[in-house]
This record gives structure tokens, C-alpha cells and sequence, in this order.
């Protein structure tokens, strides 16, 4: 049967999965702005747009890199949820 201690551990399980997959996207993101901050400080260039084409680029890498692993989690949380279908019903 489902109860509040079964949803809380799906949503608890939905959030961990989004934010261990979201996670290395949103480091080298970090990443990225932090080294061209950096970059501007020292040379005193003061152009706001300049993090925009770096930032694409590195979490497309991270993407094109980490996509295969990010896809897996997501497949077997989704399998999880599935799996237990028959139990939610109840």
C-alpha cells in the first residue's frame, strides 16, 4: 500500500538521483566562471558576456563525457520505480 514512507523515500531517491546527475555539470560550471573571473581580474577586462561561449563548451564536454552515466542512473531509477509499481498500487 502506498503510504507517506513510501513516497518520502521516492522523492527522497528522485532528488539524490537529480542531484548526483546534475552534479558535474554544475562543477564545471563553477569551474569555468571561476578561472575566467579570475582571468578578467588580472587583465582588467571588464566584458560580462566572456563566461558565456567557455561555459557552453565545457558542459558540453561534460555532457558528450558523462551523458552515458547520467543516462544509466536515470534508466535505473526509472526501472526502480517500475519494479515497484506493483507494490504502490496496493
Amino acid at each position: 500500500m502506498m503510504d507517506i514512507d513510501n513516497v518520502t523515500t521516492i522523492v527522497r531517491t528522485a532528488l539524490y538521483t537529480i542531484i548526483k546527475c546534475s552534479a558535474p555539470m554544475l562543477l564545471v560550471s563553477l569551474a569555468i566562471g571561476l578561472a575566467v573571473s579570475i582571468f578578467q581580474t588580472v587583465t582588467s577586462i571588464q566584458e560580462q558576456t566572456l563566461t558565456f561561449v567557455p561555459k557552453v563548451i565545457g558542459i558540453f564536454a561534460a555532457i558528450m563525457l558523462l551523458g552515458h552515466w547520467i543516462l544509466g542512473e536515470v534508466v535505473a531509477f526509472t526501472e526502480e520505480l517500475w519494479n515497484g509499481f506493483s507494490l504502490y498500487i496496493r
